[in-house]
């Protein structure tokens, strides 16, 4: 957490949120550890379910634990809005009754990801993340393009958040209630943009150090999580909310 960072106001609890990316059969190398075989992506559902736990979009479980439900419900989410979610992950989630949360970098639709080094992977354009919306599956943003959020200057801030959230609305023809900054990067300046752009909720990767409603942390699921060591993730997450309560 950085020192100028403030708490906003904390949710009853901690809400467990997985991160993924990719989810995708591809055999290519993967040196930034961002894919999951869709395969494994059902077997760790399969694992949720037999916790009795159900997963949900980021909304969906901001908006249980905000009427006091939820208890049951942990957030999937799919960062950078790669086109394999679509036609891998899309599948996966529909037939455990499941959804999801893709947040979509604004200014790359139809793009890749640039901002990575390594394989270039594509991502889904404004028709695709229309479908996704339409399969009944959340859309937010990851920002404008994919920048470091923390220490940015005003002007650029403001783009990168609140421009993309214009931007994507105009896509959908809908609200965009949910951001997330790009590598979990932010700061007191980001989560205030976050608030004055309008979003309801916003999450970040690992930090509990601040959770509150625009800052609430979430953890990585990958290709090696199986389903003792995704249940270990969430004891892990319920040790940490512990320590923020």
């Amino acid at each position: 957490m950085r020192d100028d960072v403030q708490l906003d106001r904390p949710p009853r609890v901690v809400p467990p949120v997985l991160m993924y990316h990719s989810v995708s059969p591809a055999t290519t190398p993967d040196p930034n550890l961002l894919r999951v075989h869709p395969d494994r992506l059902d077997a760790q559902l399969r694992a949720l379910a037999r916790m009795g736990l159900r997963g949900v979009s980021l909304r969906e479980l901001v908006e249980a634990r905000d009427g006091g439900e939820g208890a049951r419900m942990v957030a999937l989410t799919f960062d950078d809005g790669y086109r394999d979610f679509l036609e891998h992950a899309v599948p996966v989630l529909d037939r455990h009754g499941m959804t999801g949360t893709v947040y979509v970098v604004a200014g790359r639709l139809g793009g890749e990801n640039d901002w990575d080094e390594g394989p270039r992977l594509p991502l889904m354009d404004a028709d695709e993340v229309r479908a996704v919306a339409a399969a009944g599956h959340e859309v937010g943003s990851h920002s404008s393009s994919h920048a470091h959020l923390a220490g940015l200057d005003p002007a650029a801030l403001r783009e990168e958040v609140a421009g993309s959230r214009l931007a994507l609305e105009e896509v959908l023809g809908r609200p965009v209630p949910g951001f997330c900054y790009p590598y979990g990067d932010f700061d007191a300046a980001a989560a205030q943009a976050a608030r004055d752009a309008g979003y309801d909720h916003a999450c970040v990767t690992r930090d509990y150090s601040v959770a509150d409603r625009f800052t609430i942390p979430r953890f990585y699921v990958g290709q090696r999580d199986n389903g003792p060591r995704l249940a270990a993730k969430l004891g892990r997450h319920l040790l940490a909310r512990t320590r923020v309560r």
